[in-house]
């Protein structure tokens, strides 16, 4: 065999193309895998969120009905009863009233007669307290009570009180508070009256008298279940110059009003109205 017949010609084998269809493929599945991995992964987040929403709303529902059930055990069992309650409580609770303790009161009722002491019941709830003035400067509530009992003899005119508050702050009671007092004129048969003594002829109360009388008119105020604005002059009733300082100075008798008001929402409590309210002798 001649060398050029024993020599063999070695010709590379083209790529069919195979092996690059090959990897290509393999690149496909692992990016179709990342995508399907992406795609369940958004799912997951999207489902958690979903369930976060619903257990927020079912949260939201559930704290919606607590509150529900605490406001509605409120109003059936009451408002509780302490210092510093709201008025305003009074009227979800008409059958309970601001009250203060009672002040001390020295009970010396008139004799009946028709000057002074009629002894006519009342037939109208109570809707005022009448704050007044003696008009006698330096005299004392006894002697002003007084004066109202010698009315059956002198037969000079017909005039009294349910109460007479005194300089150094007694307080006398002259006339039962279911029974009517010739002091408020056309406002006797719904009014609860408070004659108070002064010093001198301006009229202003001391501070004494001023005191008591802020006490009991508070203490009468929740003793009838009446509003804090009940407290009139007798100016209010009739133009008169009475009580006479607190009628030239109106901001005076503002004052007094407020002074009421705080100190019943100061020390009132807020209590069951019982028999007393329905007017005892006294």
């Amino acid at each position: 065999m001649d060398s050029k017949s024993s020599t063999i010609k070695y010709t590379p084998m083209r790529s069919t193309g195979n092996h690059s269809a090959s990897s290509s493929s393999n690149r496909s599945s692992r990016t179709g895998c990342k995508s399907q991995s992406r795609r369940g992964h958004s799912q997951t987040r999207s489902w958690r969120r979903k369930q976060k929403k619903r257990r927020q709303k079912r949260l939201t529902i559930l704290a919606m009905c607590l509150v529900f059930v605490l406001v509605a055990i409120f109003f059936l069992i009451g408002f509780p009863k302490g210092k510093n309650t709201p008025l305003s409580a009074l009227e979800h609770h008409p059958e309970t009233s601001l009250m203060t303790e009672k002040p001390e009161i020295k009970v010396d009722l008139l004799t009946i007669n028709k000057y002074s002491r009629p002894g006519i019941k009342r037939t109208e709830p109570v809707r005022d307290i009448v704050i007044h003035w003696t008009a006698n400067p330096g005299t004392t509530a006894a002697q002003n009570r007084s004066y109202f009992e010698s009315l059956k003899d002198t037969h000079i005119t017909s005039a009294s009180a349910h109460f007479v508050v005194g300089m150094d702050g007694e307080i006398v009671q002259c006339i039962p508070t279911n029974e009517i007092a010739y002091a408020a004129n056309n406002r006797n048969g719904d009014t609860i009256s408070i004659e108070c003594c002064v010093p001198d002829k301006k009229g202003a109360f001391n501070q004494a008298t001023y005191d008591s009388c802020v006490k009991l008119t508070s203490y009468l105020l929740g003793k009838y279940n009446l509003s804090d604005d009940a407290v009139i002059r007798h100016h209010d009733v009739t133009g008169k110059d009475c009580p006479k300082y607190y009628v030239k100075h109106p901001d005076a008798w503002k004052k007094m009003k407020a002074d009421i008001k705080n100190y019943r929402h100061t020390y009132g409590t807020l209590t069951e109205i019982t028999a007393v309210s329905k007017d005892s002798k006294q």
